[in-house]
């Protein structure tokens, strides 16, 4: 029962059942690394919901948190095949391709 409950959580109807967490992806995979203060400033979310999905992003392995003292940076992972394929997703529906 938990491994199915845990399979249901990492579908891609929860992925972008969010509106805040789609924007997050697409300022990352378009920008490759950012701060939270820069993900916050682009997106105009607040900080409690952007590190709330990041987390969420992070359980999906789509992005990878870099900690230098106090400064936290987001990469969005190229490398992950799924993460990939979003930006490319991305990068059609937004007209770059």
């Amino acid at each position: 029962m938990i491994v199915k409950e845990a399979e249901e959580n990492f579908k891609i109807e929860n992925l972008l059942g969010s509106r805040a967490r789609i924007k997050i992806l697409k300022v990352l995979a378009l920008n490759q690394e950012l701060s939270i203060s820069q993900i916050i400033k682009t997106t105009k979310l607040n900080h409690a919901s952007v590190k709330s999905h990041l987390d969420y992003l992070k359980s999906f392995k789509l992005i990878q948190e870099k900690i230098f003292g106090r400064i936290k940076i987001y990469r969005y992972k190229f490398e992950n095949i799924k993460a990939k394929s979003l930006k490319t997703f991305i990068q059609i529906w937004e007209g770059d391709i």
